[in-house]
């Protein structure tokens, strides 16, 4: 082996630098930052920990960390509540509909649980719809929307398809002989789940559970929405944006945001670690399928029902409001109008244009950086590629409110030329989406790179054709569908970031849609403007999911077709 193939090409370990400075300057040096000052002594910046000690004494911060905790713990229980039974009737029984259960189930990750937090303070609030009913037929109320409880509700309705998914595809790769043999040794019913499928399809629920709680520890909008702020996220930023930069409580807060994410990831990973959940697949995969009986049919389906119309109940909810012209201590509203979105088209029509560039220019530098990486670690042995693999995935452990907060401390004093700040430009803002995202295009590139054979490539040059021109006329187009599909995903979720783009908006001229409907979203009068705009924000979603997954099946239909 030639020492050139050993530690690669001049243009291979330019791009692996380019890509290591990239990374380095927009993610791994803001969150150092936030680390760095976290653990310094203001104005000396002497080693201390101090801050964290100060941190320890504070009572609202000790009672936020805990709070964060509870409602990301409560989260997992809600939303495994919402996902066993829908994974179970529709895998473990022949259940008309299921494909369509399934669907509807996936449908709360296309609207963020903030979009939807005024449409369910009106639906399930203190007077909300459904206690304004209780309480003329009833004479009580239920208070599921106040407090930590209405966020532990949004969130583990937005983020129960987590779980739902993973479950699901678990349970289906189950040998059924197992469940055969279970049945042989007098196990039935909910024992012959509980004792025999669940335990082999726990990978699965365990990735879906860890995603959900560190997904919901690190929010910061809908706590913000419902005026839940004694939570980690909502006082890091209270902290930065009240006090200022200087404050080191900000920072401190960050990097227990950060650890407890990581912590949560090793212990998933650590709690599968030594256990055999392999199945020899004799006789076919997947549970046997059992008829339901009519009254057990009946039970079923008024579960599967209840349960959709729970997490369905946002959407809903925003689209009323989207139409309605007065709706206030009234189980529905005074009356409709297309006026709300008349007004965000016409006077607020630049929180959309600003999406679509953000979001745009976000999704082309994700493809672009994703795809090199794919392509260094699995067609190259450039020294130090795997690390570029781990440091662009890590920033999956990082919370948008850290990235935020560290890019504004690190490019606070970097002067453009006009001598404005370069954390106050919007680029700045594309760049702090990108790299929230960028995971996500990464592990497309990785999995379509992966499907095309290096014969191909290996074809082509014995045929005279450069590296170069090999990469651009195969493998590229052979990559299409899955960068394609990279592109919208980052495009589509970068569209309703929040977290980050919250820290980093210094004027509404720059504020993209997501700032916008949290704007609209503070006043009673803007509520109704902020739903149209949250129904805006949930069809691009919906569209570039849709999309998405258009472009993974045709690639799939060609690399089928290639075979």
């Amino acid at each position: 082996m030639s020492a050139r193939w050993r530690t690669g090409s001049p243009g291979q370990l330019l791009l692996a630098a380019a890509l290591a400075s990239f990374l380095f300057l927009f993610l791994i040096l803001p969150v150092a930052t936030v680390v760095y000052v976290a653990f310094t002594e203001k104005g000396t910046g002497a080693f201390t920990l101090v801050n964290f000690a100060d941190f320890a004494r504070t009572d609202l911060f000790v009672r936020s960390f805990w709070n964060s905790l509870y409602v990301s713990a409560m989260t997992v229980v809600i939303a495994s509540a919402f996902a066993l039974p829908l994974a179970y009737l529709t895998t473990r029984f022949e259940f008309r509909g299921a494909v369509l259960v399934q669907t509807l189930g996936f449908l709360p990750l296309v609207m963020p649980p903030f979009v939807g937090a005024v449409a369910m303070q009106l639906l399930f609030g203190r007077n909300g719809s459904l206690n304004l009913v209780l309480d003329d037929l009833f004479g009580f109320k239920i208070g599921i929307m106040e407090g930590l409880n209405g966020v532990i509700l949004l969130q583990a309705i937005h983020y129960f398809p987590f779980i739902l998914v993973n479950l699901s595809t678990s349970l289906r790769s189950i040998d059924r002989s197992m469940e055969e043999a279970g049945q042989n040794l007098g196990a039935h019913g909910l024992r012959l789940f509980r004792r025999i499928a669940l335990p082999l399809a726990m990978p699965g629920y365990i990735a879906g559970a860890s995603l959900v709680f560190v997904k919901v520890f690190d929010d910061l909008a809908t706590p913000l929405l419902l005026n839940v702020k004694e939570m980690l996220a909502p006082q890091a930023y209270l902290r930065i944006t009240s006090i200022g930069l200087a404050d080191p409580m900000g920072y401190v807060i960050s990097v227990v945001l950060i650890a407890v994410s990581v912590l949560t990831m090793w212990l998933a990973a650590r709690s599968m670690k030594g256990r055999d959940y392999a199945t020899a697949q004799r006789g076919g995969g997947g549970l046997a399928k059992r008829t339901l009986g009519p009254r057990e049919a009946a039970i079923a389906y008024a579960i599967v029902i209840l349960i959709l119309l729970i997490v369905l109940a946002p959407h809903v909810g925003l689209l009323m409001l989207s139409f309605a012209t007065v709706w206030s201590f009234s189980p529905l509203p005074d009356g409709y109008t297309l006026a709300h979105y008349t007004r965000v088209l016409g006077e607020s029509s630049i929180y959309i244009k600003n999406t679509l560039l953000y979001a745009t220019l976000a999704g082309l530098i994700d493809v672009v950086v994703g795809g090199i990486i794919a392509y260094l670690v699995l067609r190259t042995r450039v020294p130090g590629r795997q690390v570029l693999d781990w440091a662009a995935t890590a920033a999956l452990a990082v919370p948008g409110v850290v990235v935020g907060i560290g890019y504004l401390r690190t490019f606070y004093d970097v002067k453009l030329p006009d001598g404005s700040s370069l954390a106050s430009a919007w680029i700045v803002i594309v760049l702090a989406v990108a790299i929230r995202r960028l995971p996500y295009a990464l592990r497309s590139a990785y999995a379509a790179l992966q499907q095309i054979s290096i014969a191909l490539e290996e074809a082509a040059e014995n045929l005279g054709a450069t590296k170069t021109r090999t990469v651009r006329r195969i493998v590229i187009p052979l990559m299409t569908g899955g960068l394609l599909a990279g592109f919208v995903t980052s495009f589509a979720t970068a569209s309703v970031e929040l977290s980050a783009v919250l820290m980093l908006v210094q004027t509404n001229a720059d504020a993209p849609l997501a700032y916008g409907l949290y704007v609209f979203m503070q006043t009673p009068a803007g509520r109704g403007a902020g739903a149209a705009l949250g129904v805006i924000a949930v069809l691009i979603v919906a569209i570039g999911t849709w999309l998405s997954q258009r472009a993974v099946d045709r690639s799939q239909r060609a690399h089928g077709l290639d075979l």
